[in-house]
C-alpha cells in the first residue's frame, strides 16, 4: 500500500510539474503580456489543469480517473498552500485565500467545460476575468491568449489517458 501511494504521488507530482512549467512559460509574460504575479500563475495552473480534468472526465468515468483527479486536486492545493506559507502568509490569510481559490478553480473548471462552445468574445472575457495583463486592464482583444487556450484545449482532447497519468504532456505549440 505504501509503495502504491508513493508511486501515485510521483504521478501527480510529475503532472503537476508539467502543468507548472506551462504556467511559467515566458510566452505568457512577454508575448501575451500577462502580469508576472503569484495570482496569474495560480490561475494559469487552474486553466491548464481544468482542461486535463475535463479530458479525463470525458474519456473515462472510471473510479480510477476520479481518484487520480482527486489526488491531483489535493496535490495542487497542498502546493499552493505551501507556497503561500513560504511567502509569509499567516494561517488566517492562507485559509481565507484557499477557500477563495477553490471556489475560483471550480468556476474556471465549469467555464472550461463549455470553452469550445464559446465565441471569441466570451472566451476573451472569461480569460480576462482571471488573468491580469501588464498593460491596460481593459485589454479586451487578446486574440493570442484565446488562440493559445484554443490550441491547448484541442491538445488536451487528443491526449490518451496513459499520457495524462504519466504526465507526458508535450504541448510544444507555444508559439502563437
Amino acid at each position: 500500500m505504501v509503495i502504491q501511494l508513493k508511486q501515485s504521488n510521483k504521478l501527480e507530482s510529475k503532472l503537476y510539474n508539467k502543468i507548472l512549467s506551462f504556467s511559467r512559460n515566458k510566452l505568457f509574460y512577454t508575448t501575451l503580456n500577462l502580469e508576472d504575479s503569484f495570482q496569474n500563475r495560480i490561475y494559469l495552473i487552474f486553466l491548464h489543469t481544468s482542461f486535463i480534468f475535463i479530458k479525463s472526465g470525458i474519456s473515462d468515468k472510471k473510479t480510477q480517473n476520479t481518484e487520480f483527479n482527486q489526488r491531483l486536486f489535493d496535490f495542487i492545493f497542498t502546493k499552493i498552500d505551501d507556497n503561500m506559507r513560504e511567502i509569509g502568509y499567516g494561517d488566517t490569510i492562507v485559509n481565507k485565500n484557499m477557500k477563495f481559490l477553490i471556489k475560483n478553480f471550480y468556476n474556471i473548471l465549469l467555464n472550461c467545460e463549455n470553452y469550445n462552445k464559446k465565441n471569441f468574445d466570451d472566451k476573451n472575457l472569461f480569460l480576462n476575468k482571471y488573468l491580469a495583463t501588464n498593460c491596460n486592464k481593459n485589454n479586451n482583444n487578446n486574440k493570442d491568449l484565446v488562440g493559445y487556450f484554443d490550441k491547448y484545449q484541442t491538445f488536451c482532447l487528443d491526449l490518451t489517458r496513459d499520457k495524462v497519468l504519466k504526465g507526458e504532456l508535450n504541448f510544444n505549440n507555444m508559439n502563437i
